[in-house]
């Protein structure tokens, strides 16, 4: 892995005996499917084919009592990165016992980053217990990756730009990246509240078509950002703060990475959202 031309910053595995039954129930909570079968060897697969240098997994920790085992695992993940081109973040629960010992944890595991999801959690973004997290995750120079807008599977808004902003003003972290162009569905607002915060922002689940199950009502289905409104956010926000993710297994990598390359986006910011910017970020 001597370069890092494409770097997919957000991606999703579950433990082996447990990823085709954890598939099946997320595809009928979003009414869509998946391209991959949920395992790290399925996504080393697809990313090795689509030319992708590295895949970083985000684990979402549903249950507080599991962060431990659940980032022990990721940990287990990361020991055949060199082989597999997938490593793993750490995941946090805002309800995590003894969160500070548990951060230190995943950093000398040697982690990076950790993961949020305040839909699954049920915890709104802007709580104290996420500010309190994120501070110290930045304090020990970790990572924080966190799920920007709503949910395709949960109704309601647990992570919409006005409380990525609450928490923003609360912290100001420098190492906060706000997954699906800072808030999916949400993106007129991103405009609004994050476009003059030094956030970061990832691509997953952004843009291109939704594989929605052919029986899910028309009516019912949205529609992601338009090439032009993607390249337009993507102005607006600046290149160097934009990085590539796919959200797989529910986006096709080759189809993405396509998406971006076939944009009128000048080159270098191309490169700058494929890879440049986690390269720098992750420090490698």
């Amino acid at each position: 892995m001597q370069n890092y031309d494409i770097i997919d910053i957000h991606t999703h595995t579950f433990p082996d005996p447990i990823a085709k039954q954890t598939i099946c129930s997320l595809e009928g909570r979003s009414h869509t499917h998946s391209f991959t079968d949920g395992t790290v060897k399925g996504l080393s697969e697809a990313i090795r084919e689509a030319g992708v240098s590295l895949a970083v997994v985000q684990p979402v920790v549903t249950n507080p009592l599991k962060t431990e085992k659940i980032n022990r695992a990721a940990a287990e993940v990361n020991e055949h990165t060199d082989k597999t081109h997938v490593f793993s973040f750490g995941g946090m629960h805002p309800d995590t016992p003894n969160y500070k010992e548990e951060l230190k944890r995943i950093q000398k595991l040697g982690l990076k980053g950790i993961k949020l999801h305040p839909a699954y959690q049920e915890v709104a973004f802007d709580d104290i217990r996420y500010q309190r997290i994120v501070g110290y995750a930045e304090e020990l120079g970790l990572i924080t990756l966190v799920h920007g807008g709503i949910d395709i599977g949960i109704p309601g808004e647990w992570a919409s730009p006005r409380q990525t902003r609450i928490l923003y003003e609360a912290v100001r972290p420098k190492k906060l990246i706000v997954a699906h162009m800072g808030g999916w569905q949400l993106w007129e607002e991103v405009k609004d509240w994050l476009q003059d915060t030094e956030l970061l922002f990832d691509t997953a689940f952004s843009i291109g078509s939704i594989a929605y199950q052919e029986d899910f009502p028309k009516e019912s289905r949205v529609k992601q950002l338009s090439k032009q409104k993607f390249e337009e956010l993507v102005k607006e926000l600046g290149a160097e703060r934009v990085l590539f993710g796919t959200d797989s297994p529910w986006t096709e990598h080759k189809e993405q990475i396509g998406l971006i390359r076939s944009s009128s986006l000048p080159d270098e910011e191309k490169a700058l959202i494929l890879g440049g910017n986690a390269k720098k970020l992750l420090n490698l």
